[in-house]
């Protein structure tokens, strides 16, 4: 019996010894696998830090509306007999538009013509006799002020007249008809819309803050959803002197040619009113810059003596403080210097102290951007 115990303890710690060995092997080869058993460099663009004058804006929201916009109504009632003007057509000024019903003043025309022909034929015969003294003075002056009379009731029915037929007051582009043949029509009535579309005004608004960088003069850029990609130049004509109590917002006005008459007043605006730029900023691309709650940081690129004296690259997780953004880049205020260089791509598969390649294969085609001038 003590000769079974003996046996099967030694057959027990046989089969420990064996398992605590095998574990320790295991723990071993694991931990030299992975010693030894680096991964491959990371492939990555690199973009190098740019020292240049960077574009600053101040940015706005706005409508456009046209210099010179009427509707145009007749200035006094009447049945509408024509009508010279198509829709939507391009008329020039003081072309006619369209003709009220003026016979009757036409006719009190010609009563009031025969009555002044007769009234210097009086007046005439009266200056005679006073030269023979067959008349008094009393006399002339009566029928000198029958014919100013006249004459005076001549011109109101000949501005009457006038004002029968209406004109186009400027060049422009007619709207809708708004009226037919037949109508009458009370003073006031809407004919049609009338807008000269070669010049506009931008209307906007921008913060206060903005007024000590706002002058008379500036230049700026316009852009509408109607035609992206396309910028229109405007330039600033008039600020308002007061600022809004209820917005904090200074209403500006720009005015801007529309030689191709594609721009319509009423038309959304987005603005941005140029402004002198920031010299000597050190910027890098946007795609460089890890964005998130807890600060901005690059992967800083760094050139390391590799085992057997060749070079080799890794990178560094670095904080930045950036600043405005402009095109696809953005400005760096601190955190790096010119001439460093950073990943521009496959920064999710970057760590501190992690070995890369450069790949121009991997570099981002940055997007058009605005043109300064």
């Amino acid at each position: 019996m003590a000769l079974r115990v003996i046996i099967m303890t030694l057959i027990v710690a046989g089969i420990l010894g064996g398992l605590y060995w095998f574990d320790r092997f295991r723990d071993n080869a694991i931990a030299d696998f992975f010693a030894n058993n680096k991964p491959p460099p990371t492939p990555i663009a690199i973009a190098p830090t740019r020292v240049e004058d960077v574009p600053r804006y101040l940015y706005g929201i706005g409508t456009l509306a046209a210099v010179r916009q009427v509707t145009v109504a007749p200035e006094v009632a009447g049945r509408v007999t024509d009508i010279f003007f198509e829709a939507g057509a391009q008329v020039e000024a003081n072309v006619p538009l369209l003709q009220l019903n003026d016979r009757t003043e036409r006719a009190d025309l010609l009563a009031l013509r025969a009555q002044a022909r007769l009234a210097e034929l009086n007046l005439s015969r009266a200056k005679e006799l006073l030269e023979r003294q067959a008349a008094a003075k009393a006399t002339v002056d009566q029928h000198q002020a029958q014919l100013d009379e006249i004459n005076a009731n001549i011109q109101k029915t000949e501005a009457q007249i006038s004002h029968k037929l209406v004109r186009a007051p400027f060049a422009g582009r007619l709207g809708i008809r708004q009226v037919d043949i037949g109508q009458f029509l009370s003073a006031g009535t809407p004919i049609v819309t009338l807008t000269d579309l070669s010049r506009l005004y931008v209307n906007f608004t921008l913060p206060e803050q903005a007024r000590s960088e706002l002058e008379v003069g500036q230049r700026a850029e316009i852009t509408n959803d109607a035609f992206p990609g396309r910028v229109f130049a405007a330039k600033v004509t008039a600020i308002e002197p007061q600022v809004s109590a209820d917005t904090r917002a200074i209403r500006v006005q720009a005015t801007m040619d529309n030689p191709e008459q594609i721009l319509l007043p009423g038309m959304f605006a987005n603005v941005r009113v140029l402004l002198p730029p920031q010299p000597n900023a050190v910027t890098i691309p946007e795609t460089a810059v890890d964005f998130t709650l807890y600060g901005d940081s690059v992967f800083l690129v760094r050139e390391q003596d590799g085992p057997e004296g060749e070079k080799a690259l890794t990178v560094e997780r670095v904080p930045v403080k950036t600043g405005r953004r402009f095109g696809d880049r953005v400005v760096i205020l601190s955190g790096l210097k010119p001439g460093d260089r950073v990943a521009a791509s496959g920064q999710i598969k970057l760590s501190s102290g992690a070995a890369v390649t450069i790949s121009e294969a991997e570099a981002l085609t940055p997007p058009a951007t605005l043109p300064l001038n």
